[in-house]
């Protein structure tokens, strides 16, 4: 999921100053259409509007990366590569995170990301943050082609807009790695700047109470950017990376989030762009250069067939099945007082603590015991167990 949803942020904050088997059945896109490939640029190398260059396409992209002409490909990630593995975005009518803020009675949505709102009632935002808890969603294919890139040493850094930790979870280490919004995993205290464990932080926010800090009493806060706070350090990062970078990826983003937007201008030139998206989005429509390819549709989809080009396929399928087939799979599962009711009419579970439920780990696993999609408006029984081989990613 990515944070920062406004369009434009100071130029100051730019600089951090203060002031197993996902890939065997490719689903269409909704309305029964698959995704398409398309050329994305007639201008030059040069800018200039040489319309006579070849144009680019998708197998020319896959043909650089399996002769290593490509070596040191970065990559920008949006909210679209987690929407698969159940996190909404943010502007999706009705089930975008802006549609479900709605039910916390905010002057509007962006408020529960903003520090003087966070400060004057800090629970409308803990409330929200409970069906963001690190653990309730895996990493699906596209995170593991991203990882796939990692193992054949071809992934310079991987950029990311999503405060999720779905890239770390799916194995890229964090020196590869840029979270610019920040991460759910930590917390800090907001006033004496004290690290606050996750466990405790998650722990407090499972429960209903407002993270406090136990030396001064603070609120504590998660380690993600809110409006008007400076992107973490590692984000300069991007100023050796882009210009050094030989290919650039840019998935499942709206490219509207600045200054994380305008970092697909910063490779040079004659460094070949493309983007698999729903949408033609950025510069890449605004402003597109010759060697640009945007692959538009589902974002599984594209992935999927750029896997197909490299020759990929059976490398993903073994890295899902390592990372997700590993034994037999324990899931603890809260299902609602309505749903047991139904099973077994009359029949009422007694209640589970629900931390402990969705942070539990299995001798055959290291995955979380959790799964994707939990009601949070309905109340919890259980747990109900349930076991088998590891849920498909899609």
């Amino acid at each position: 999921m990515a944070l920062f949803p406004r369009s434009a942020v100071p130029a100051l904050r730019f600089w951090g100053l203060r002031g197993a088997r996902a890939w065997t059945r490719w689903p269409r896109i909704p309305g029964g259409g698959w995704s398409i490939s398309c050329f994305a640029g007639a201008s030059s190398d040069t800018g200039g509007g040489d319309h006579s260059q070849k144009k680019f396409l998708l197998q020319d992209i896959a043909e650089l990366i399996k002769t290593r002409a490509c070596q040191k490909v970065v990559v920008m990630v949006g909210a679209g590569i987690s929407t698969p593995s159940g996190i909404p975005d943010f502007r999706s009518p009705g089930v975008g995170y802006y549609s479900i803020l709605q039910q916390y009675k905010l002057p509007y949505p962006e408020a529960i990301f903003e520090l003087s709102f966070f400060f004057h009632d800090p629970k409308p935002f803990f409330t929200f943050a409970k069906k963001l808890y690190p653990g309730n969603y895996r990493p699906n294919a596209t995170h593991y082609f991203l990882r796939l890139l990692h193992e054949k040493g071809l992934l310079l850094r991987l950029y990311t807009q999503n405060i999720d930790g779905l890239e770390r979870a799916s194995g890229i280490p964090d020196s590869k790695l840029v979270e610019a919004h920040g991460s759910l995993a930590s917390a800090t205290c907001t006033v004496c700047r004290r690290p606050y464990p996750g466990e405790d932080f998650w722990a407090d926010v499972m429960a209903d109470r407002v993270p406090r800090c136990p030396v001064c009493s603070g609120v504590t806060k998660p380690d993600i950017v809110f409006f008007g706070e400076p992107l973490p350090a590692r984000f300069l990062l991007h100023l050796a990376d882009f210009p050094m970078a030989d290919l650039l990826l840019i998935l499942g983003t709206s490219l509207e989030v600045e200054p994380f937007a305008s970092l697909s201008d910063a490779v040079r030139s004659s460094v070949p762009r493309l983007l698999i998206n729903r949408d033609l989005v950025g510069s890449l429509a605004r402003n597109p250069r010759g060697r640009d390819v945007a692959q538009l549709g589902d974002v599984v989809h594209g992935v999927k067939r750029l896997v197909e080009l490299l020759g990929w396929t059976d490398d993903i399928q073994d890295l899902i099945q390592r990372e997700t087939g590993k034994g037999q799979h324990y899931t603890v599962q809260p299902v609602s007082q309505e749903d047991c009711s139904r099973l077994q009419p009359g029949v009422a579970l007694p209640q589970v603590d629900l931390t402990r439920a969705l942070t539990a780990s299995s001798r055959e696993t290291s995955l979380p015991l959790a799964v994707p999609g939990l009601r949070a408006s309905a109340p919890r029984v259980g747990p109900f167990i349930s076991t088998g081989k590891s849920p498909s990613l899609w």
